[in-house]
């Protein structure tokens, strides 16, 4: 039966954010992060106090220069040499603080963002949903990254402009005065014409950039997308690299990257040319706004009304003002990125909450799999497995699996690795029961265990750590399954699932059985790269180390029935697979 696919409607863009992110200034280290806040801001407070000085100096050195005072002219000079070095402190203590803020909200961030992703099999599950949410790896390395770099540079940028613009209305509108203005024979005064002038001009200037700028947003979103397909595809290669070389792949793989590679290109190029629209109205834009405000201000200086000292302050607060109204034209395409990472972040975080509510949520159809006191079997209620858009994989049935039985699963391999999973809790699509013992260990192995890049004795001991595995427990783990000669590289580091060949990695999988000491025993194939004499001694291996162990196999060399009792067997039917069981010759439905 189909899992529910409906869900609340998505909240908006920066309310989504906020309830993924924000939960940083309230985390356990929340007083730590609110006291760097609140040194940011005074901070951001001391970048503004600079070029208002520099504004006052510069008045004041003009004056001196206008009045050909050599007194004063030193003393600005020593005036100027106390501003730097203040500049100087504020500037790097802005920078340790900004940082610190920063690589603290990205890690907890990705920490938040990794617990629900590697959990309870959630990194294996999201991949069937449908939506926005490839290449996790990517969005949790580098889009959470820029979400939160860029949102505090952002951030940080837009309370300077807006605490700038603030500083130099007033000093601006104050350098104004209130000019007289003739229209048709009558006479008006503007107080603050100065201020009037720049807010139209940073109006019209903003207005033009939206317009201009708005298809670098898409151009950014798709380049974005198209990066981290070509990143994906490399880490593809990498991953199986071995596997290509034996098949002699490189050509049809090289030119799939390549073909990502022309994505690429192509979301470059469409970013060039929407930057190249853009530039030319920032090329011109910028060198106007450096001689406009002198152009505006240079008639009352001419007519004697304004020292020289006073032209020179009033052009650069005009500056000041419109650069500070500019914030949108000069963070457009930074926004656009940013927006592009937090987007693609917020995806991948659906996802995974998507997947919550749908297997975990009250009145959700599932599997359920427990753990019981009163089972001493593993038992199956009308357990039915079905793909995640309901799609029926395989029909209901009932089964009981008794402590010590060696059970054989064959048939459809699609199937039976799915039933496998849903034992191990990480295929939930379907419904039914299953309910294994209490307090007795399990051990899943798949047809290629997972070598993560390390040490050997970690990869015996994995998923716990290296310290668990004595050398006396992995000499003769090792030495058991045929591996013996490995011995002496038991603490190097390597990448292992390249150095070792299938077959002894197989043979490792054996070995960390022997290591965990499992009561219930699932193997996916888990011999099917060893030869037939190879495969005998591994299940004789289990015999007689693991004697009370129960064994449920899934595979179809006809050498293994000879080490189970029963047989299981998948077959299709109308669309959907049947289990039926066969013991010792018989045949017969289970249900």
């Amino acid at each position: 039966m189909s899992i529910k696919s409906s869900h609340p409607a998505s909240p908006g863009f920066a309310r989504q954010f906020i309830d993924l992110a924000g939960g940083y200034w309230s985390s356990e280290k929340k007083w730590s992060v609110r006291l760097l806040t609140a040194a940011l801001g005074l901070l951001t407070v001391g970048q503004v106090i600079v070029p208002i000085l520099i504004n006052l100096w510069s008045q004041r050195l003009f004056d001196a220069l206008e009045a050909r005072s050599m007194d004063r002219f030193v003393t600005m000079i020593g005036a100027v040499g106390v501003i730097i070095l203040f500049n100087i402190a504020n500037t790097i203590l802005h920078l340790r603080v900004k940082r610190r803020l920063q690589i603290g909200w990205r890690t907890w961030l990705t920490q938040k963002l990794l617990d629900d992703w590697l959990t309870r099999g959630r990194q294996h599950q999201v991949t069937y949903l449908p939506g926005d949410h490839d290449n996790p790896d990517g969005r949790i390395a580098e889009d959470i990254r820029i979400s939160t770099e860029v949102a505090i540079d952002l951030g940080l940028s837009l309370s300077y402009c807006a605490l700038l613009l603030i500083s130099f209305t007033n000093i601006l509108w104050m350098l104004s005065g209130a000019p007289e203005v003739t229209v048709l024979g009558a006479t008006f005064h503007v107080p603050g014409y100065l201020l009037y002038i720049a807010l139209m001009y940073a109006a019209i200037g903003t207005t033009i950039a939206l317009v201009v700028g708005r298809p670098l947003v898409k151009a950014v979103n798709h380049r974005q997308g198209n990066e981290a397909s070509f990143r994906f595809g490399l880490a593809r290669v990498r991953e199986n690299a071995q596997a290509i070389a034996l098949l002699h792949g490189e050509s049809g793989e090289r030119d799939r990257i390549v073909g990502l590679l022309g994505g690429v290109k192509q979301g470059w190029n469409g970013q060039t040319r929407a930057l190249s629209n853009m530039m030319v109205f920032s090329a011109t834009y910028s060198v106007l706004s450096a001689a406009f405000p002198i152009l505006v201000a240079a008639p009352s200086y001419i007519a004697g009304t304004i020292s020289l000292g006073v032209l020179m302050q009033t052009a650069q607060a005009f500056q000041q003002t419109v650069g500070a109204l500019s914030w949108p034209i000069d963070n457009l395409a930074r926004a656009a990125e940013w927006k592009a990472s937090v987007e693609r972040v917020l995806g991948l975080n659906t996802a995974l909450q998507r997947l919550d509510r749908e297997i975990g949520g009250e009145g959700t159809e599932r599997i359920v799999v427990v753990r019981s006191d009163d089972e001493t079997s593993l038992t199956f209620r009308d357990v039915s497995v079905a793909e995640p858009d309901g799609k029926l994989v395989i029909k209901p049935f009932n089964l009981e699996v008794k402590p010590g039985e060696r059970v054989l699963i064959v048939g459809d391999p699609g199937a039976a690795v799915r039933l496998s999973r849903t034992v191990a809790r990480v295929w939930p699509w379907g419904h039914g029961r299953i309910a294994l013992p209490a307090h007795t260990r399990v051990f899943f192995m798949p047809e290629r265990p997972y070598l993560a890049h390390g040490t050997l004795r970690a990869a015996l001991s994995y998923p716990v750590g290296p310290e668990r595995v004595s050398d006396a427990e992995a000499t003769a783990a090792l030495e058991r399954v045929g591996l013996g000669h490995l011995l002496p590289q038991l603490d190097e580091e390597d990448s292992w699932d390249e150095v070792l060949a299938m077959p002894e990695q197989q043979r490792l999988g054996f070995a960390r059985l022997l290591i965990r000491r499992p009561d219930w025993i699932f193997l996916e194939d888990a011999t099917g790269s060893l030869d037939p004499e190879s495969e005998h001694d591994m299940f004789r291996l289990i015999e007689e180390e693991v004697p009370a162990a129960t064994v449920l196999t899934i595979g179809s060399h006809p050498g293994l029935e000879a080490h189970h009792s029963r047989k299981l067997v998948l077959e299709r039917v109308n669309g959907a697979v049947q289990v039926r069981e066969e013991v010792c010759g018989a045949v017969e439905t289970v249900g």
